[in-house]
């Protein structure tokens, strides 16, 4: 049975692949542990590196105030990454480095139990939706599997280095706004909320 406590246990003590060498905080994930959205990104920058949470840098800015402009409840999310240590000047993770750390996500994804994934660039996307696929060709796009809807948009991150990515991730971000009002609707939304920074 997964729990939280064994797993910022096993990610803390995870020596998979070398990305562990050189990190100062394993970076798991932060917001309620019981949301029913899930947004994932690829791996901590520099600051989440040094405070040990997710999302925290000028792209986690971004992301924050994209979801409060839309007026998403504080409780309603959970952020996480494909990988949980920092690679090398921020590059993009290796396919071993991404395989070794997604059981990691796995168990995430099976504590928090989200209705709703929102893969935030084209790595997530790969590990997360499809490996073939291209975020310029699904984004915005749901897709059910599995119990879950899945969307695609753009990384924050990728609208800081060109604004004309801005519109349609704003576009998609009311999408998932407006399905997380239809499950809500729905009258499946926890009753029980626990924050956390679980780090």
């Amino acid at each position: 049975m997964y729990d939280w406590n064994q797993l910022v246990e096993d990610c803390n003590n995870c020596r998979r692949c070398d990305l562990h060498k050189q990190r100062k905080n394993c970076v798991i994930g932060r917001g309620n542990v019981n949301a029913r959205v899930m947004f994932i990104g690829e791996g901590p920058g520099e600051q989440e590196d040094l405070q040990g949470l997710p999302f925290v840098g000028p792209a986690g800015q971004l992301l924050d105030l994209l979801l409060d402009a839309l007026s998403f409840p504080k409780d309603s999310y959970y952020i996480a990454n494909i990988v949980k240590c920092r690679p090398p000047l921020n590059r993009v993770p290796t396919d071993e480095e991404a395989e070794q750390c997604l059981p990691f996500l796995r168990r995430q994804v099976i504590l928090v139990k989200p209705r709703i994934i929102v893969c935030l660039g084209a790595t997530a996307m790969k590990y997360v939706i499809d490996r073939e696929a291209r975020i310029t060709h699904i984004r915005g796009q749901w897709i059910e599997r599995k119990g879950y809807w899945m969307i695609a948009t753009f990384h924050p991150a990728a609208l800081l280095r060109d604004e004309s990515k801005k519109i349609p991730a704003w576009e998609d971000f009311k999408k998932v706004r407006l399905k997380l009002d239809e499950i809500m609707g729905e009258g499946d939304f926890p009753v029980k909320t626990q924050f956390t920074n679980i780090s």
